[in-house]
């Protein structure tokens, strides 16, 4: 894929860094922590392993504890000391937020506010925080960038908004230096290392296709077929999760010379349709992939893509996964032979 952006060449660091990981059990997390590794990065992991996994914690310590467990995050900042924090804890099913909404709010801002203040009285000031498209709300333009009017039609993404808020009246007030990195779908795996897309209980569209290909995952739905798209279905933009950590690592850097608060889209750039999706995993898998059409759900936009023109000219962000086949393939290598911890039928 040809990118309309320009990319200045990405500025490399030797410096070695202790990083605190939030979330780094999880599925980008995780990718985070391997990244962060190979960059000579000393990592420390925090996880509540409420949806996480602690047999994918391959680097770093992990630290069992809950962000909304004030006294124990002051425990963890008591005993290291960390250059920086990466935040991806947070509750992230859309239709749960809209069921569920003061857990929502409590985890993902509270918890959040906790994080901040106890980084605060240990003069930790640099924070990479893991946002989404779901603060944008249904989009009006087709390609969104970061100026996109901000509207979020659930408490999933209004949580989200509310934190990259509370950063920027930080940065005033304490002098905090963040970075939130909107991801519009993040997919792909790295099976190589043993890692990649482990929820119970999954909503994504990627794994959903390869585990019905796999005859673990029960019919795979198709839930509308009348938008208003080139085939009919909905279209979203995937990026694969190592260039997300790639963006994490670059973000870290940026505030070096950048202070304050700080926000930038990651996203392929083009977007797939639910089809194009389920005819390219067919391709990847060597046979057709059955599936069914289903009602619309509620609150799916037609199109969801991703400028990422910002974050290539300002982070310097090169993305090595551009094409949707090599993204699902390393999926499917990774659910074609998943650790046993995981077993491909959960």
């Amino acid at each position: 894929m040809t990118s309309p952006c320009s990319t200045p060449p990405a500025g490399a660091t030797t410096r070695n860094r202790s990083i605190l990981v939030c979330g780094g059990a999880g599925y980008i997390g995780s990718h985070m922590t391997q990244w962060l590794a190979t960059q000579g990065h000393t990592v420390t992991v925090l996880d509540n392993l409420s949806s996480g996994h602690r047999q994918a914690v391959h680097w770093g310590e992990l630290i069992e504890a809950d962000l909304l467990d004030a006294p124990a995050l002051e425990q963890v900042f008591r005993r290291k000391r960390f250059d920086a924090v990466m935040h991806f804890c947070a509750r992230s099913l859309v239709g749960e937020s809209i069921t569920k909404p003061y857990d929502y709010y409590a985890n993902n801002v509270t918890g959040t506010l906790n994080l901040l203040e106890t980084m605060r009285r240990h003069d930790v000031n640099k924070l990479v925080f893991s946002s989404t498209a779901a603060i944008f709300g249904n989009p009006i333009h087709d390609v969104m960038d970061e100026e996109h009017p901000k509207v979020p039609i659930n408490p999933y993404g209004a949580s989200k908004l509310m934190s990259e808020r509370i950063f920027a009246d930080a940065a005033q007030a304490y002098g905090l230096h963040s970075v939130a990195l909107r991801y519009f779908n993040a997919a792909g795996a790295l099976p190589e290392h043993g890692i990649g897309e482990a929820h119970a209980c999954e909503t994504h569209l990627i794994p959903n296709v390869l585990r019905s290909a796999l005859g673990t995952g029960g019919m795979l739905k198709v839930f509308g077929h009348d938008y208003a798209t080139h085939d009919g279905t909905c279209i979203r933009d995937y990026v694969h999760v190592q260039d997300l950590a790639q963006a994490h690592s670059l973000a870290v850097d940026f505030m070096d010379e950048n202070p304050g608060a700080h926000a930038f889209n990651l996203g392929n750039g083009q977007g797939f349709s639910v089809r194009e999706v389920i005819s390219t995993a067919a391709a990847v898998v060597g046979r057709s992939i059955p599936y069914e059409v289903a009602p619309r759900r509620a609150g799916d936009p037609a199109s969801l893509v991703a400028s990422s023109c910002k974050a290539r000219a300002q982070l310097g962000w090169r993305p090595q996964w551009t094409e949707l086949e090599p993204i699902i393939e390393s999926a499917w290598r990774w659910h074609r032979n998943p650790p046993q911890w995981f077993p491909s039928q959960a």
